[in-house]
């Protein structure tokens, strides 16, 4: 079985790390690129689920979580021009909301499994992506949950501001969690293509 799981175990440990990288980076205003990577960890964990169980997926899903814990240890090793590359509560939000909205997301696929082919890969990735953009957010920059790492100054995530330029005032990281969410509601749907193709053409080469 783990010699079938490999595959999804390097794809879910490629994106965790390339996700870790490319969240440094901005795209536009409210986004950054990892917004863009990160949804391919739902997609792989629903390949896995769908072609060899629940159990299966969730291995890999704990194989992804190891590997965002270790970039999350060397992130914090890592000093720039503000700090530590990673800070605690990024460490905590991202491993946190990582796990549990994985493991969310095989819950429910697995209960839908039976249903039309598209309702368990598309309704457990937007449950799993709601849950996860709350947690991490929330526990990364929310001035509520300061208490997480007091010597962490999050005052410029708090500013309040028209939510993504135009719309009611609110903290500037509810704006960067809404515009995160609307690519992972997007990408849930792009994704369901990919999910159709890979599971047709490996389930004909397992049978």
């Amino acid at each position: 079985m783990m010699q079938k799981l490999l595959p999804g175990v390097i794809a879910m440990a490629a994106t965790v790390l390339a996700s870790n990288i490319l969240v440094q980076f901005l795209f536009g205003q409210w986004l950054t690129w990892g917004a863009f990577t990160y949804p391919i960890a739902f997609l792989v964990t629903d390949l896995t689920n769908r072609l060899y169980g629940a159990q299966a997926a969730r291995r890999v899903v704990i194989a992804g979580f190891g590997v965002g814990v270790a970039c999350s240890l060397i992130g914090t090793q890592i000093m720039g021009e503000f700090g530590p590359l990673v800070t605690a509560r990024i460490a905590i939000g991202s491993g946190l909301a990582f796990l549990t909205a994985q493991l969310l997301d095989v819950a429910v696929f697995d209960r839908m499994r039976a249903g039309a082919w598209w309702r368990a890969p598309l309704l457990s990735t937007l449950i799993g992506s709601t849950v996860d953009t709350a947690l991490f957010f929330s526990i990364a920059f929310a001035s509520a949950l300061v208490w997480l790492e007091p010597g962490n100054d999050v005052a410029w995530a708090n500013e309040v501001l028209p939510m993504l330029g135009f719309g009611p005032v609110a903290p500037l990281w509810v704006s960067l969690a809404v515009a995160d969410w609307g690519v992972k509601l997007l990408l849930a749907l792009v994704a369901l293509l990919p999910f159709r193709l890979i599971v047709g053409k490996l389930t004909a080469r397992i049978a």
